[in-house]
């Protein structure tokens, strides 16, 4: 029996957060244990510091989280319409920068809010894939 994508692509999201949280270990900032997903870009844009690189630990979540979000609608893209978005675009700089960007203009909004826009907007690679193949439920 095959999954339904929709559940599939929450699933790799969830997998995905929750192994972040548990790598943040017993770390004392509220942000840390919280998850960048489920913070609000007003208390984000404070702690993203780019200039730090992945040596920040927010940074590196933040980081972590974002490739995970684009792994997983990479899925959903290659699922329903055989493209995908080019993650070896998506240095640590870039995307520290694209978050710090947007929450800044949007501290009342969540950071997923700037990978969907970047999702929505840049350009897709289209791939030979045989819809349905992914059948992780056996």
């Amino acid at each position: 029996m095959r999954m339904n994508f929709t559940r599939t692509a929450r699933a790799c999201c969830a997998a995905t957060l929750c192994a972040m949280l548990g790598a943040s270990g017993a770390a004392a900032e509220p942000l840390l244990t919280q998850g960048i997903g489920t913070s609000n870009c007003g208390r984000l844009a404070g702690d993203i510091k780019p200039g730090e690189g992945l040596t920040n630990p927010v940074n590196l979540m933040a980081y972590s989280w974002a490739q995970g979000y684009i792994s997983a609608a990479n899925i959903a893209l290659v699922e329903a319409d055989a493209k995908h978005v080019d993650m070896g675009q998506l240095d640590e700089n870039r995307v520290l920068n694209l978050l710090l960007t947007f929450c800044k203009a949007n501290p009342d909004k969540q950071p997923l809010g700037a990978l969907n826009d970047y999702l929505r907007k840049t350009a897709k690679v289209r791939i030979k894939w045989e819809k349905g193949t992914i059948d992780w439920n056996q």
